[in-house]
């Protein structure tokens, strides 16, 4: 509003969130220690500040929490799929701490897809997914067609009777936009396999879940309540998911959604966001909530939310999480 044309950074013609990328101001100090009097002590390039910058902007998170419980007779799908370390995350409820998040974003840079700190430059690596998600980082590619893409799935035939034949059950009218399934018809559909239900019923419904996973947890859009049903190539054969480079294209979506939300004029965070906020903790020990130094695997899961998080106070002698064994 108030800065200089000149001195914008700006890339494609485009604002960037951060503003005037020289100014020395916008920064971002890793915090090193907390006392319990709520005394910050800092690291910034080699310098102990007593003072902590906040974002310019706070974005608003995009994350649905499916509400669809992990039955035991799914594991071997999903492991077949590759997705079960996924799965487990899942099973666990993830808070964002968005001033965090967005202390970090307005250090992103769109051209090079790197975090511009004081120190240098750093990024999220397949190595870091792997890590924190337990993805897998190698094997076939993931890709496919937001629009028109029946016509590349087996035979042509329509996209919505290849559903049916997925899935056993096709949602109302006013639960489809486009492509798009809303999240509450798969959550009230699928949201427990019934007892005693046959080797297809069980199947199905772990298409449902892997095609949740997929839509919330790795590829969500700001949307956050539409999953979209291209994933059914890939749930049509759940013994080939598994040769699929998963991790690649969830950090390839995260990279697209960080160069969306650098812009000025977007407020809302898309993807993978606890690959991002869990490299956070693991990349930058001065972050981490207390207790986080127990190992489990994947990275992620070594936490779950139990409380409001701030950055942007001081004291920080709660931070609510609790530790999984």
């Amino acid at each position: 509003m108030g800065d200089d044309p000149g001195r914008l950074y700006r890339l494609d013609g485009v604002a960037h969130i951060a503003r005037v990328i020289n100014d020395e101001w916008v920064g971002l100090v890793v915090l090193h220690a907390v006392s319990s009097s709520g005394f910050v002590c800092g690291f910034d390039g080699g310098l102990c500040k007593r003072f902590m910058l906040a974002p310019r902007c706070c974005i608003s998170s995009i994350r649905r929490q499916q509400r669809m419980r992990l039955d035991d007779r799914y594991v071997p799908y999903l492991q077949m799929a590759g997705l079960y370390h996924l799965a487990r995350l899942n099973d666990r409820w993830f808070r964002l701490d968005e001033p965090l998040v967005s202390a970090f974003v307005e250090r992103w840079r769109p051209e090079t897809h790197t975090f511009h700190m004081s120190f240098g430059e750093c990024t999220i690596t397949l190595q870091d997914v792997a890590y924190q998600l337990g993805l897998p980082v190698d094997g076939r590619y993931v890709s496919g067609f937001l629009t028109d893409f029946h016509v590349y799935i087996d035979g042509g035939r329509p996209a919505w009777q290849w559903f049916h034949e997925l899935l056993g059950v096709l949602p109302l009218a006013n639960q489809i936009q486009k492509f798009a399934v809303n999240c509450t018809w798969f959550q009230e559909t699928f949201g427990e396999c019934p007892e005693g239900a046959d080797e297809e019923t069980v199947r199905r419904f772990a298409r449902a879940y892997i095609m949740m996973l997929l839509g919330t947890q790795l590829f969500a859009d700001k949307s956050g309540n539409r999953i979209h049903i291209r994933w059914l190539p890939f749930v049509a054969r759940l013994e080939e998911m598994g040769s699929y480079n998963w991790g690649s294209a969830a950090l390839a979506w995260l990279y697209r959604c960080m160069c969306r939300v650098a812009n000025r004029h977007v407020v809302k965070l898309a993807g993978p966001l606890q690959l991002l906020q869990s490299w956070i903790f693991w990349r930058f020990p001065g972050f981490r909530p207390a207790g986080y130094d127990a190992f489990s695997w994947p990275l992620a899961s070594r936490y779950r939310y139990r409380g409001q998080v701030t950055i942007l106070g001081l004291a920080r002698r709660d931070l609510g999480y609790r530790w999984l064994d």
